[in-house]
């Protein structure tokens, strides 16, 4: 059992991470690799402030705000300078390594004894019989969910429409007298406020901050994504979901999120460690595949009726 909410935590959080890289990926098609940058700035500030003592609630804001600085700033490379979308991320990724190391002041900052928003003494005393994991899962749970509907909110704002349209047709957006930079650059600083909040809280749930933590980052937040929309194109074939409002996007990306964690779990549990990444590998191409087949069998069926 603890194997499953062990699976369950990880795939929340990396599901959190996966509706920043959404954002970027899906919305925006910009392929932003300051993600693996944002990740651990988020841990590292968290670490900081909860070091000196900070309310850990208050470290979830403020571990937002500098991820979405990060992005402002991948945004203002890549608008104001010129600079190609992957050469931005690239730049803004390698620069925030050394800014990780400044704001948390060493490279590895342990939180063990320190209050976090998973381990405190108000926690203790209104659960006080409750198993631990099971507090830590109802949080992380309700954090993934108010950042979901937040932005599931936005999206169907006036604002959250313009960045639809940016990645679709960036000539509509200026035809309705709307800077597509701005729009870009707003994009990003959501998306990467959202990567860096997964890291606030991923930090506190394993209880220490590693300037490494955020290697692979984007991998997982593109493959939770790609899995996530993968499965929703198919339930949305399915009669009781072709209205596509009933189950958001967004709600598959922590799905993806969550199978791809319980992938890397299994093969780690139950294969020689080695073979982790192999698998993980043949997960990802068999959604692949699989969305392929479901393609080509809908063409078919267009041909016929044609």
């Amino acid at each position: 059992m603890d194997f499953v909410i062990s699976i369950i935590e990880q795939g929340l959080i990396y599901g959190i991470l996966a509706l920043g890289v959404y954002i970027t990926y899906k919305i925006l098609d910009f392929p932003d690799l300051t993600v693996d940058g944002s990740f651990p700035l988020g841990a590292a500030v968290t670490a900081s402030l909860i070091k000196s003592g900070m309310n850990p609630w208050l470290t979830l804001p403020a571990a937002f705000f500098s991820g979405a600085a990060a992005g402002i700033c991948t945004g203002l490379i890549h608008v104001k300078c010129k600079v190609r979308d992957l050469l931005s991320g690239i730049i803004m990724m390698t620069a925030l390594y050394t800014v990780n190391l400044m704001v948390a002041g060493t490279n590895n900052v342990p939180l063990f004894s320190q209050q976090t928003i998973f381990q405190n003494d108000f926690l203790e005393k209104v659960f006080p019989d409750v198993i631990p994991g099971y507090v830590l899962l109802g949080l992380i749970f309700l954090i993934a969910a108010v950042s979901k509907i937040l932005l599931d909110f936005y999206l169907r704002t006036k604002s959250g429409y313009l960045l639809r349209a940016v990645g679709d047709n960036e000539n509509l957006v200026t035809a309705l007298a709307k800077d597509k930079g701005n729009v870009k650059i707003l994009g990003l600083s959501i998306s990467n406020g959202l990567v860096a909040l997964a890291g606030c809280v991923f930090c506190q749930q394993q209880n220490v901050f590693d300037i490494s933590s955020g290697t692979g980052s984007i991998v997982i937040g593109l493959a939770s994504v790609i899995v996530g929309t993968s499965l929703f194109k198919v339930f949305s074939r399915l009669k009781p979901f072709r209205k596509k409002n009933i189950i958001q996007v967004t709600t598959f990306v922590f799905l993806g999120a969550i199978l791809y964690k319980a992938c890397t779990g299994i093969a780690i549990r139950y294969f020689v460690p080695q073979s982790m990444k192999m698998i993980s590998a043949l997960f990802l191409l068999g959604v692949l595949v699989l969305m392929l087949i479901f393609d080509n069998a809908d063409k078919k069926k267009v041909k016929k009726n044609a």
